[in-house]
């Protein structure tokens, strides 16, 4: 089937912009974009947002998704059957509720003695993927912080973080020599940025990160929307900062 961009975000439970952002950074394209410009998604685009969705839910970052998706050992079927787990819990929880009320609202209050799923139970499910997914592919200090700290983000505060990374991204495409003070600026901001909301950036991490930002198509399409050549001229700038 082929769905339009509001379809899609309907049926997933997200918004036409979160589908346009994870276009945007190269995490979920679509199947076709007429010549008008309209997004259709297919089957296959649709599976890929599910199991976006089930990584999101365990709290990984964006970047480490696309990462995971790409991977060569990643079961799209195991992802799916996990995801379906963790959301028939969600909705024996809410069932479970709605009769709870709805008894209390006739007068009769009746107990089901039936072992259900708690909100414990699920985290405890959520919290043994995460755990797998941070064990296959990211068990480091820097992926457990930035899980932790995106768990916790309403999603106003994750739109606010993106829109401050929008602006950084925006003036490396527009300054000038990567090793001016412009730029070495920019890059002292950018390596706060991500300590303030993702995990600690130590210039290590921050110098690994330049590498990708040229060395990963992915990356570099993404940044030079921007701006011809931002993402070169990130790599260069979180070079010459590191050196110094």
């Amino acid at each position: 089937m082929r769905y339009s961009v509001s379809q899609a975000a309907r049926l997933a439970g997200v918004s036409v912009r979160t589908l346009r952002w994870y276009d945007q950074i190269g995490l979920l394209k679509p199947t076709e974009v007429t010549p008008a410009g309209y997004r259709f998604y297919g089957d296959g685009a649709m599976a890929v947002l599910q199991q976006i969705l089930f990584y999101r839910e365990l709290g990984v970052p964006l970047e480490q998704i696309g990462r995971i998706l790409s991977a060569p050992d990643h079961d799209r079927a195991e992802a799916l059957q996990k995801h379906r787990t963790l959301l028939l819990m969600k909705r024996q929880r809410l069932d479970d509720m709605l009769r709870l009320v709805d008894q209390t609202i006739g007068g009769n209050i009746m107990y089901d003695e039936r072992p259900k799923p708690t909100q414990s139970d699920w985290e405890a499910v959520r919290n043994q993927y995460a755990q797998e997914a941070a064990d296959r592919w990211g068990n480091t200090e820097a992926f457990l912080e930035s899980r932790e700290k995106h768990a916790a983000y309403t999603p106003d505060q994750e739109t606010a973080i993106r829109a401050e990374m929008e602006e950084i991204f925006a003036a490396f495409g527009q300054c000038g020599d990567p090793e001016g003070a412009e730029a070495q600026a920019l890059v002292r901001r950018w390596q706060d940025h991500i300590t303030r909301y993702h995990y600690r950036c130590t210039d290590a991490i921050l110098a690994c990160l330049g590498q990708m930002y040229a060395g990963d198509p992915r990356f570099q399409q993404n940044l030079d929307q921007y701006g011809p050549g931002t993402a070169q001229k990130m790599s260069a700038a979180i070079a010459a900062y590191c050196k110094a």
